[in-house]
């Protein structure tokens, strides 16, 4: 197979939440490769500050102010898009919300918040950048970043995005089957934890009670290690690109075999040696 698949020169993608770690590693991942790109967000300035980054390796894009969450904004994107750059190529829905309530405190407010970004917003974009897409005729790809919250329960007050994630799975499918004869590709991605500037700050202000968990997370990671936002983009760029043609309707797991780990599994273990493991002795 020829590198070329990979590349994206001509190609116009929509990121939104371009701004944020796993929307900019895509950004200049995707840019590398060729492509013009769409940056939307909600955070100005850290959008002025992706642009800039993006504008000194010579890569072409153009930045948005737009909320996911509102349908008259992401109306409003993608008429600015189409006039400033024309029918797009590629979409990648990365917005994205959450909280860490426990489902019998969760307001309706703090769900309709969630869902209004995680779920709806993927919709929306989906919709508004198929419209110009079909009246073009022209193949596309979508891809959605779903999480392994989508499909496996990690609790932690992680109810409502992880019913938002389950929903954006399905709405792949869906939509994969709903315009595979249109020749639009799409499919999702499924990060377990990523090391993104968000998750970091966590990390140090929470100390201790982060590392505990941090242990925690990593056991259930057979390699070791929580997810790089780069990790994502190449994911994203393969399902972009022409090397994944034929591909579609897939829930791809970027996730170190999370997802593939049974809870009551062991690392490194075997029958002689799991007697000696502290959980069995006496």
């Amino acid at each position: 197979m020829s590198l070329s698949v990979f590349d994206l020169s001509n190609k116009t993608v929509v990121i939104t939440g371009a701004a944020g770690g796993i929307g900019s590693a895509t950004a200049h991942q995707l840019g590398g490769a060729g492509a013009r790109l769409a940056c939307s967000d909600i955070d100005q300035s850290a959008l002025d500050r992706l642009k800039g980054e993006l504008v000194a390796k010579g890569i072409n894009v153009t930045t948005y102010l737009s909320n996911s969450s509102v349908e008259s904004d992401v109306i409003t994107l993608y008429q600015s898009i189409k006039r400033d750059l024309g029918v797009p190529d590629i979409l990648v829905n990365n917005a994205a919300a959450g909280i860490h309530t426990p489902p019998q405190d969760t307001s309706n407010t703090e769900w309709d918040r969630v869902m209004a970004t995680s779920l709806t917003g993927y919709f929306m974009n989906a919709r508004e950048f198929s419209k110009l897409v079909l009246a073009a005729k022209k193949p596309a790809a979508v891809v959605n970043i779903a999480s392994i919250a989508g499909s496996s329960a990690i609790g932690r007050g992680n109810f409502a995005y992880s019913v938002a994630k389950g929903g954006v799975i399905q709405m792949t499918r869906e939509l994969a089957i709903e315009w595979a004869t249109s020749k639009i590709r799409v499919n999702a991605i499924q990060p377990c934890s990523v090391n993104t500037p968000g998750w970091r700050k966590w990390v140090e202000t929470e100390g201790e009670k982060a590392q505990i968990l941090m242990n925690r997370l990593l056991q259930g990671i057979p390699m070791g290690r929580v997810a790089e936002p780069e990790d994502i983009a190449n994911a994203v760029h393969y399902l972009s690109s022409d090397a994944a043609s034929m591909v579609t309707g897939v829930i791809l797991p970027v996730d170190g075999g999370n997802l593939s780990f049974n809870a009551g599994g062991n690392l490194g273990l075997t029958p002689n040696t799991l007697h000696d493991h502290p959980i069995n002795r006496k």
